[in-house]
C-alpha cells in the first residue's frame, strides 16, 4: 500500500526547512558580526583582523622614520588591498600618506578619540633632535605627565595611565560611507611610537579610502561572507526546483488533459505517478475522460445503429407516400403531401446522425494527407448548391493536412448554416489564410448571429440556440457537431464568433501542408 503526501504537507515542510535555513544563517551573521550598520563590518572577527592588518601598517610605517619611506609603507599595502591608506593623529593632525582632505563625518568620528594629557605634539616626520639617533621621528617638546601625590614615605613606582578611548565609540573602529563621489572609510585606531626613547604610544587613526564595497569587503575579508550569501540564494532556488517544477510539471499535464477532453478527445490520460492531491485529481480525470470515451462511443454506436435501421423503412416509406401521392383523390393529396414533408424530415434526420456518428466515430490515427485548398472548397460548396451567393477567396497555393471526405462534409455544413439563416440578398463570404504553421479557413454572413451565451455550447449534439428551434430554420442540432468532430478527427480546431455589427463567423484551424 503506498502511503500519500498531502501536498500541503509537502510544501510547509520545504518552506519552513527553507526558512529555518536562511533565518539561522542571518542571526549567525548578525551575532557572529557584533551587529547592524557600517560598523559591524569591522567588528567580530572581521575587525579583530582588520585592527591586526592595521597595527601592522601603523608600525611598518613608523618604523621607516622618513616620510618618503612611511609612504612607501603605504602605498605597498594600499596596492595589496586596493585601498589608499592615511596616518593620523587624534586631533585630525596628518602623520603620513598622501595629503587628504577628510569629509566633516570622518573628522567627527575621529575627534571621539581625544589625546590623553602628556601626549602632545604634532608627530612629525623630521631629522632627530639631541640625543637621538637621525632618522628617529620628532616631536614637540613633551612636558611629563603630572606625578600623582605621595605620602610621605611612599617609594613606590608610578606609571602614567595608559592610553583609553572615549567612551562614545568602543572598541574604536568606524567604516563610513560618503557620496559625490561614494567612498567608504574605515577608521581603526593604532598606537604610533616616535623614537627608540618613546616610552607611550600616542593615540593615531589608520584611515582607509576605498572606491567599492568590493573593494572594502577585500579589505575586510568578507568575500566568504558573500559568496556565502550567494550560495544560500542558489541553494534555495535548488532547494525549491524540484518541487515546483513537480508541480508546475503535473498541472500542465492535467490542463493540456482537460483541454484535450473538453473538445471531445477522450483518449486523453495524465500519468498517475504522484502520490498527493495532484496524482489524486489526475487519476479521477483519467477514470472521468476513460468513463465519457465509452459513454460517447456507446451513445454513437447506438444512434448508428437506429439510423442504420431506419433508412430502409424510411426509404419504403418516401415510395409509398410518392405513390400514394399520385393515386389519391384531388381531396386527400393535401394530407398526403403533409405526410410526404412529414417523412422528408425524418429522412433528413436519420441522415444527420448517420454522418455524426461516422465522423464522430471516425478512428483518432485518420491518416491525414496533403490537400489542396481551393478545389476542396469549391467542391463543398458545390454540393451545398451555394451558386453565387457564396465568394470565396482561397489563394490556390494554399495547402491543409487533412482527409478530403470530412473537411469536405465539415466546410459544407458551415455553408449550409450560412445558407440557411442568412438573407438571400446578401453574400456568403469564404476566405483562407496561412498563420505561421496553420492555415485559418473562415464562413462569414450577415445573418442574426446567436445570442452570446450560446457561443461556447455550439457543437454539442443536438443543441440549437433558442431562436433556431423551428422546422423551418432550426435543423437537428448536428450539422455544428458534425463539423467539429470531423475538424478534429483531422487535427483542427473549430471557433465560432458572432461579427459586429451583424453576422456569424465559423474559423476552422489547420495544420499547413
Amino acid at each position: 500500500m503506498k502511503v500519500s503526501y498531502p501536498l500541503s504537507l509537502k510544501v510547509s515542510v520545504w518552506l519552513l526547512l527553507n526558512l529555518l535555513l536562511l533565518a539561522g544563517l542571518g542571526v549567525g551573521f548578525l551575532v557572529y558580526q557584533g551587529g547592524i550598520g557600517w560598523d559591524a563590518l569591522v567588528a567580530g572577527t572581521s575587525g579583530t583582523r582588520a585592527q591586526a592588518t592595521a597595527n601592522v601598517i601603523a608600525g611598518e610605517a613608523t618604523a621607516a622614520a622618513t616620510p618618503e619611506g612611511a609612504q612607501a609603507v603605504l602605498n605597498r599595502f594600499g596596492s595589496a588591498y586596493g585601498v589608499e591608506f592615511y596616518l593620523f593623529r587624534g586631533d585630525e593632525a596628518q602623520i603620513a600618506g598622501t595629503t587628504v582632505e577628510l569629509p566633516p563625518e570622518v573628522k567627527a568620528r575621529i575627534d571621539l578619540w581625544p589625546m590623553r594629557g602628556g601626549f602632545g605634539g604634532r608627530g612629525e616626520f623630521g631629522p632627530g633632535r639631541e640625543g637621538r639617533r637621525p632618522g628617529d621621528f620628532k616631536g614637540p617638546r613633551r612636558e611629563p605627565p603630572e606625578k600623582a601625590k605621595r605620602e610621605p614615605g611612599d617609594m613606590t613606582r608610578r606609571e602614567p595611565p595608559p592610553f583609553e578611548p572615549g567612551p562614545e565609540r568602543i572598541p574604536g573602529r568606524f567604516v563610513i560611507r560618503t557620496g559625490s563621489p561614494t567612498a567608504y572609510w574605515v577608521g581603526l585606531r593604532v598606537p604610533v611610537v616616535f623614537g627608540e626613547r618613546g616610552r607611550f604610544p600616542i593615540p593615531s587613526v589608520l584611515v582607509a579610502r576605498v572606491d567599492s564595497l568590493w573593494s572594502l569587503l577585500h579589505f575586510l575579508d568578507l568575500q566568504t561572507w558573500l559568496l556565502a550569501g550567494t550560495g544560500v540564494l542558489v541553494l534555495s532556488v535548488l532547494f525549491w526546483l524540484p518541487l515546483v517544477r513537480g508541480i508546475t510539471i503535473a498541472l500542465g499535464q492535467l490542463t493540456r488533459a482537460t483541454e484535450e477532453i473538453a473538445d471531445g478527445r477522450f483518449d486523453a490520460r495524465v500519468p498517475a505517478d504522484r502520490r498527493d492531491e495532484l496524482g489524486k485529481l489526475g487519476d479521477s480525470v483519467n477514470r472521468m475522460a476513460s468513463r465519457l470515451d465509452t459513454h460517447m462511443k456507446g451513445q454513437k454506436r447506438f444512434l448508428g445503429d437506429v439510423a442504420h435501421e431506419l433508412c430502409s423503412p424510411l426509404a419504403r416509406l418516401q415510395m409509398a407516400t410518392g405513390i400514394l401521392g399520385e393515386r389519391a383523390p384531388a381531396e386527400l393529396r393535401g394530407t398526403v403531401e403533409d405526410v410526404r414533408d412529414e417523412v422528408q424530415q425524418m429522412s433528413t434526420l436519420v441522415n444527420e446522425l448517420l454522418a455524426f456518428t461516422k465522423a464522430g466515430m471516425q478512428r483518432r490515427d485518420v491518416e491525414l494527407t496533403t490537400l489542396p485548398l481551393a478545389p476542396l472548397v469549391q467542391d463543398a460548396i458545390a454540393r451545398e448548391g451555394g451558386g453565387e451567393r457564396v465568394t470565396v477567396l482561397v489563394p490556390a497555393e494554399l495547402q491543409v493536412r487533412g482527409e478530403t471526405d470530412l473537411l469536405t462534409r465539415a466546410i459544407g455544413n458551415l455553408v449550409r448554416n450560412a445558407l440557411r439563416y442568412a438573407d438571400a440578398s446578401e453574400a456568403i463570404l469564404v476566405s483562407a489564410r496561412r498563420e505561421g504553421d496553420r492555415v485559418i479557413v473562415a464562413v462569414d454572413d450577415h445573418g442574426p448571429g446567436v445570442p452570446p451565451e450560446a457561443l461556447d455550447r455550439l457543437g454539442e449534439p443536438f443543441f440549437r440556440p433558442e431562436a433556431a428551434r423551428t422546422r423551418e430554420l432550426g435543423g437537428v442540432g448536428l450539422g455544428l457537431s458534425i463539423v467539429r468532430s470531423a475538424v478534429v478527427s483531422c487535427g483542427g480546431e473549430v471557433h465560432f464568433s458572432n461579427r459586429t455589427p451583424r453576422g456569424f463567423r465559423a474559423e476552422i484551424s489547420l495544420a499547413s501542408g
